[in-house]
């Protein structure tokens, strides 16, 4: 029996994107194992390891973790997978990151979500949220029963944001600094800034494979389809259409 190569991969999408999504549907139907940056500096920090702490540092004063630490992190943590197919997340971020873990590991392909900024922004602004219970409601697709919109001038005097009320408790709904229009696309563009190179120079090493659509449930069967001619799909094949 010929054991099939081990895949590295990594995917890259804009917040927002549904990169969280495809990640846990890739990981189970391909049993690849998936390193995400934001959950290890997390798990890092919580434990107050050495690096979660420099970490840490960094982030209260509203600096980015530089370029080093980040690559220690995620290195350290491959270690410990060179025996499975797996999936980066998050990582790396800037073609500093890219150059140190071509040093260590050979990446064989790059999946990037390209989902239109207008689609996303659309998609984060829909997003509102019952603060007691943490209820969150989508305009789009889960929105409250009952809509109602503070005037403007409201807006200014109480320094919020509300779109409909709870369909518990009916107490009015709220929106996350982080889904406002204007944080939303500050996002946008900093992502756009910081990860262009870093596609740019995946695309010049030929492992770039983007996946363009407004959809996850449309852009799902395609990257689906084409792991699959990498990878054995290992989950139950009970369903016409993979989810």
């Amino acid at each position: 029996m010929v054991v099939p190569p081990l895949l590295r991969a990594v995917i890259m999408g804009p917040p927002g994107s549904g990169k969280g999504t495809v990640s846990a549907r890739i990981i189970k139907h391909f049993g690849m194992k998936h390193l995400s940056s934001g959950d290890l500096l997390r798990d890092n920090m919580q434990k107050k390891t050495e690096v979660g702490i420099l970490a840490k540092s960094y982030i209260d004063q509203g600096q980015l973790i530089p370029d080093d630490i980040m690559t220690q992190l995620m290195l350290n943590e491959l270690k410990g997978l060179d025996r499975y197919n797996w999936l980066l997340d998050g990582f790396p971020r800037t073609v500093a990151q890219a150059e140190a873990l071509d040093k260590e590991c050979h990446i064989d392909t790059v999946i990037d979500l390209d989902v239109p900024f207008e689609t996303i922004k659309c998609r984060l602004t829909a997003r509102w949220i019952h603060p007691a219970s943490g209820r969150v409601y989508n305009l789009e697709f889960s929105p409250p029963k009952v809509q109602t919109v503070l005037p403007e001038s409201q807006e200014l005097t109480f320094k919020i944001r509300t779109q409909g009320i709870d369909d518990v408790t009916g107490e009015p709904l709220v929106q996350r600094d982080d889904d406002k229009p204007e944080t939303v696309s500050k996002r946008l563009q900093a992502y756009d800034a910081q990860t262009k190179p870093v596609l740019e120079y995946y695309r010049k090493k030929g492992l770039l494979k983007s996946f363009s659509g407004t959809e996850t449930n449309k852009i799902w069967p395609h990257i689906y389809a084409f792991l699959q001619t990498r990878l054995p799909d290992v989950s139950q094949k009970d369903a016409a259409i993979p989810r």
